[in-house]
């Protein structure tokens, strides 16, 4: 059984690492090697990812509320958010997602795509997210979001990536980025969900509503921080740290 304190870590991993550019995944994957959670079962996952989803629905409210002046844009995130979903359900079904979860390939992943994160950044585009976010535009950074089903990617990572090579700004691409994970984190609280349904080996119970909780809390505080902070800042902090611990993981991996 997991521990409070275990949980606190995990949702602080979970909170901080969703939104950033850094792959939450990986985070977890490595945190739970290191620390030996022998039991971070499905129902913990569910609801640090939970937390997540509460704390981009509220600190988006606004946006999502006000449905009919922001339609079309909120449509668009519907698409954008369509590619993931029929790929992530055949990972998850064919376990093709857990035979991923290595530290090999989470060290080179968070290598290169941390290299493309900085090559995207120095796009000089400014598209205007009001009136230049097209299908077609959605439909690309969503493809390029299903390459976050591969630990050290980072879902954040990918989208605001392929959102600067598009020419948006660092904000709008983390915005595009934020709502993005909206239908995403739902659809795999929904599968997970699900899975406890059929398998009836899950309660309800004080660890997990504190999961959510915490997770809520630091999810909400790092969106607000983070898009304080791209507003001045580059993503290089990001690149570098991407750059540091691939460095570190590929050397316990290959020395």
């Amino acid at each position: 059984m997991l521990s409070s304190i275990e949980i606190l870590i995990l949702s602080i991993i979970q909170g901080v690492s969703e939104f950033l550019p850094i792959s939450s995944l990986a985070h977890l994957v490595l945190v739970s090697k290191y620390y030996a959670f022998t039991n971070q079962n499905l129902l913990i996952d569910i609801c640090l990812h939970l937390g997540s989803l509460l704390a981009v629905i509220f600190y988006f409210r606004n946006d999502l509320f006000n449905f009919i002046k922001n339609r079309n844009f909120l449509i668009k995130i519907l698409i954008g958010t369509l590619p993931i979903i029929p790929v992530g359900y055949i990972f998850y079904q064919t376990g093709i997602i857990n035979q991923l979860r290595n530290l090999e390939i989470i060290g080179w992943m968070s290598l290169i795509f941390g290299i493309l994160l900085y090559i995207s950044d120095k796009s000089k585009i400014n598209k205007k997210i009001d009136t230049q976010f097209s299908v077609k535009s959605a439909i690309t950074i969503g493809l390029f979001q299903i390459l976050a089903l591969i630990p050290g990617v980072s879902r954040a990572g990918i989208t605001i990536t392929s959102g600067r090579l598009l020419g948006f700004n660092r904000f709008d691409s983390a915005k595009i980025s934020f709502l993005l994970s909206i239908p995403t984190l739902f659809a795999a609280s929904i599968l997970g969900i699900y899975n406890i349904y059929k398998e009836g080996s899950s309660e309800l119970n004080f660890l997990a509503i504190i999961a959510v909780i915490f997770s809520f809390a630091f999810s909400y505080l790092t969106i607000a921080i983070f898009l304080n902070f791209i507003r001045k800042f580059s993503l290089k902090i990001f690149v570098i740290y991407r750059i540091i611990i691939s460095i570190l993981i590929l050397s316990f991996v290959y020395l």
